[in-house]
């Protein structure tokens, strides 16, 4: 029983994780779109893509501290 609640203490889900991954598939939607567009917005597709490589960053290792 103490090792259940000690493994409950650790976790660090909270509410705001399901949050970070709608936004990052939402960004990573947004950035596939930029990418297969006829007219290419270069500096779009380079925010899309640093701001996507921000938020699977923040992904891994938020899904690492579950």
């Amino acid at each position: 029983m103490f090792l259940a609640a000690e493994e409950v203490a650790q976790s660090t889900f909270s509410a705001f994780d399901p949050f970070v991954l709608v936004l990052t598939v939402l960004i990573a939607f947004g950035f596939i779109r930029l990418v297969i567009a006829p007219k290419k917005n270069k500096f779009a597709i380079g925010f899309a893509f640093v701001s996507l490589a921000v938020f699977v960053f923040m992904d891994v290792i938020m899904i690492k501290g579950w």
